[in-house]
C-alpha cells in the first residue's frame, strides 16, 4: 500500500512539474531575441494569477489602430515591482503609455510585457523576459 502511494506521489509530481515548464514556455510563443517598443492608450489590465493581461490601442501610421494584449507576470510579481491597481504605478483605462515587449513570433499583435513608460516620463521594468517575472 505505501509502496503504490509513494509510485502515485512521484507520477503526480512529475505531471506537475512538466506541466508547469509547459505553461512557462516563453520561447514557444515570444521571439525572445526580438524587442518591440509600442505607444498608445490603455484600453484594459487584468491583474491575475497566473498572469494578467495590458490591452494597448495604438495608432497605426494609416489611421487605422490595432489593440496589442501584453502578457504580464502574475499579479504578486506586479505587486513587488509596484505596479498594481493603486498608487503611483497604477495602470488605467485611458492612460498613455510606451511599452516594450517581447513580440509574438508569428507577428500578431501580441507580446509579453518587460517595461511600461507612464506619460509622466516614470519607467517601471515589469519582466526581465523570463519565465519566473
Amino acid at each position: 500500500m505505501f509502496r503504490r502511494t509513494l509510485e502515485c506521489a512521484v507520477l503526480f509530481g512529475c505531471l506537475m512539474a512538466s506541466s508547469l515548464l509547459a505553461h512557462h514556455s516563453l520561447a514557444g510563443v515570444y521571439d525572445m531575441k526580438a524587442e518591440k517598443e509600442i505607444s498608445g492608450t490603455v484600453e484594459k489590465v487584468q491583474f491575475v494569477n497566473p498572469h494578467g493581461s495590458l490591452s494597448v490601442m495604438v495608432k497605426n501610421q494609416d489611421g487605422t489602430e490595432t489593440e496589442w494584449v501584453l502578457t504580464l507576470g502574475s499579479a504578486t510579481a506586479l505587486a513587488q515591482r509596484g505596479v498594481g491597481k493603486t498608487g503611483p504605478n497604477a495602470l488605467h483605462t485611458g492612460d498613455s503609455v510606451t511599452v516594450k515587449c517581447i513580440p509574438a513570433k508569428n507577428g500578431s499583435p501580441l507580446g509579453f510585457l518587460k517595461s511600461v513608460t507612464y506619460a509622466d516620463g516614470h519607467t517601471i521594468t515589469v519582466s526581465g523576459g523570463n519565465p519566473n517575472d
